[in-house]
């Protein structure tokens, strides 16, 4: 029997359009191929000058990749990231996510190309085309650091290592010298940068989290308070003095605009760890549980020890002569008290503490 492949329902959607878009994409330049022009599908990937009456390239420009190379790239990122993001969150937020990653970057992108155009009336910037997994990918990074911001990544056997909330920067360097090869436009670095900025400012402030498991709070918290997730965290340390202090001034200008309210006092007690918990700190469900799960071994631990200790003692009294020469006889099962204890679950203390995304997933889908 041939393997199953077991991908979410989202990230499934997502391949299958980025791969028949690609294709359809590269079979319409093929067949109008010409050595004197360059070949453009104007109504797939956005192209300010010719894609205004085709206002869905602004979303489907994203799941178009233009050579092999990139789309096998986009491919393995959207299969792993998207399982990945798509069992911790729900495959509801992933696509709320999705749709942030793309419309907004790409949109910005739009104007940026209009803008220069208006300055330096070179027609060439509004015949960029602007398409490309890039958003995405990078979206894929700031959520990881989002999620697991204290995991740390060795490469070529030790040789390197660094913390996961790196890889956004180290990704727009890359993007910056493909950039100055033929697989790559200068648009992709516009949609590299915007979409860190879009997929971050969504993350901090707007993706419905929840609560913690111990808490009787509402599941309609929003946001992430954490300092793991403050955006200087994505910089080396001496930089993240001058980048704090810019991202402050931009957040303040923000919050007085109306666009981010600003955390409660709540929000900031959760996430330095205190006992008033409304987000589940360092990168929502997944760390919570993980905790929880250490609480659980701990606890269970001592619950052993304590049989073991009792078991100790029931033995030694069992190997005493009797006190009385009369009466029934009853025999005591050591046995039966350490495996009663082991398999004593604690209700109020414990809760929940298994954590199976495949599980959650498959749940979501039969209901």
């Amino acid at each position: 029997m041939p393997p199953r492949l077991n991908i979410p329902p989202v990230t499934r959607v997502v391949l299958v359009v980025l791969l028949l878009q690609s294709v359809l994409s590269a079979a319409v330049r093929y067949r109008q191929w010409s050595a004197h022009s360059e070949i453009v599908v104007e109504w797939l990937s956005l192209i300010p000058q010719l894609s205004l009456f085709y206002p869905w390239t602004f979303l489907t420009a994203t799941l178009v990749e233009n050579n092999i190379f990139t789309l096998a790239i986009a491919g393995l990122t959207l299969y792993h990231g998207g399982r990945y993001l798509e069992r911790a969150w729900s495959s509801r937020e992933l696509a709320k996510f999705l749709l942030v990653a793309s419309l907004i970057p790409n949109t910005l992108t739009f104007l940026v190309l209009v803008s220069l155009f208006t300055i330096t009336r070179d027609e060439s910037w509004t015949l960029t085309t602007i398409s490309g997994t890039i958003p995405v990918q990078i979206s894929f990074l700031v959520a990881f650091s989002q999620l697991v911001p204290a995991h740390t990544v060795t490469l070529f056997r030790g040789i390197l290592s660094m913390r996961v909330p790196r890889f956004p920067l180290i990704y727009i360097g890359l993007v910056i010298a493909l950039s100055l090869t033929p697989l790559l436009s200068i648009a992709s670095l516009f949609l590299a940068i915007f979409g860190l900025l879009a997929s971050w400012t969504y993350l901090r402030f707007f993706k419905t989290v929840f609560p913690d498991l111990d808490s009787s709070q509402p599941t309609s918290m929003r946001g992430d308070a954490s300092e793991t997730f403050a955006f200087a965290e994505f910089f080396p340390g001496p930089a993240k003095p001058f980048i704090r202090a810019i991202t402050d001034a931009i957040f303040n200008l923000l919050v007085a605009m109306r666009i981010c309210t600003p955390f409660s006092q709540a929000d900031i007690s959760a996430a330095h760890g205190s006992n008033f918990v409304q987000r589940s700190g360092h990168g929502g469900v997944r760390a919570e549980a993980e905790r929880r799960r250490a609480l659980a071994l701990k606890v269970l631990d001592q619950r052993l020890h304590a049989a073991t200790a009792g078991s100790s003692s029931a033995s030694r009294s069992q190997s005493q002569p009797p006190t009385q020469a009369s009466g029934s006889t009853i025999q005591t099962q050591p046995q039966a008290n350490t495996q009663a204890a082991m398999t004593s679950q604690p209700t109020t203390v414990l809760g929940e503490t298994n954590y199976n995304p495949d599980q959650d997933h498959s749940e979501r889908s039969d209901s």
